[in-house]
């Protein structure tokens, strides 16, 4: 499958001994980038949208279907493999050979009726300079949708779902090497925006510039920079 083309500042520098940026001046942090990637849930819209909780309820009753299990064993399901694999999607394929296909077009099938248009967001976006692709553990049909309501379409070179990786999913290396070397990023000019901070490790690893995109900022050592406020962070960038 080819990919489908298409008022208050907060943010800081990861507190670390090692780290040589400023706080509270990112661009020269970013000067070298020439690929910026993004991901998609909870990263592209605010966490207060939450899409999510749709997705999760279809995961537990597609977990119940399929392994004939109660909703109590197959939310306890869904968490673990989560935590263990990276996806409930991964844990399904791994200890049950389920097909990935029907999985995915079923517990992506969700309203995005609440989500509203980043006019700031679709701006900050545009004025990167470089080139601008999407890589997300949901489908890249389905983040086709989601950036269409968030009037985000059109901004991207490329958009890419869990299924251009084989159906592995970030946070493995493999995934992120597999999507990296279908677009040509290199990775030493390269920035990733995440909202889960496992899946800022590997990008770390492999000479990204590292930015979490969440509520609360961790201490992690694989996490350059910290924002809960997206389009303000990319504005200092241009």
């Amino acid at each position: 499958m080819q990919p489908q083309h298409t008022a208050h500042n907060r943010f800081l520098v990861a507190p670390y001994p090692h780290n040589a940026y400023h706080a509270g001046m990112p661009k020269q942090s970013f000067s070298h980038v020439t690929t910026w990637v993004f991901d998609l849930d909870n990263t592209l819209y605010p966490p207060e949208c939450r899409l999510f909780d749709q997705i999760e309820v279809k995961m537990t009753e597609y977990v119940m279907n399929t392994l004939g299990v109660d909703r109590p064993k197959a939310d306890q399901l869904r968490h673990d493999y989560w935590a263990r694999y990276g996806t409930t999607l991964t844990g399904l394929m791994r200890e049950h050979d389920v097909d990935p296909a029907p999985y995915l077009i079923d517990v992506h099938d969700i309203s995005l009726d609440h989500l509203e248009a980043d006019g700031l967001l679709a701006h900050h976006i545009k004025e990167l300079p470089g080139r601008r692709i999407v890589y997300t553990n949901g489908t890249a049909p389905y983040a086709e949708r989601v950036l269409a309501a968030r009037g985000l379409d059109g901004l991207f070179d490329a958009i890419y779902g869990v299924e251009h990786a084989n159906f592995l999913p970030k946070p493995e290396r493999a995934a992120f090497e597999t999507i990296f070397e279908k677009d040509g990023v290199d990775t030493k000019t390269a920035a990733m925006f995440e909202d889960d901070a496992r899946n800022l490790q590997a990008p770390h690893d492999m000479g990204m510039r590292t930015v979490h995109v969440a509520p609360e900022a961790l201490d992690h050592d694989h996490i350059h920079f910290h924002t809960d406020d997206l389009p303000t962070f990319l504005s200092k960038l241009s």
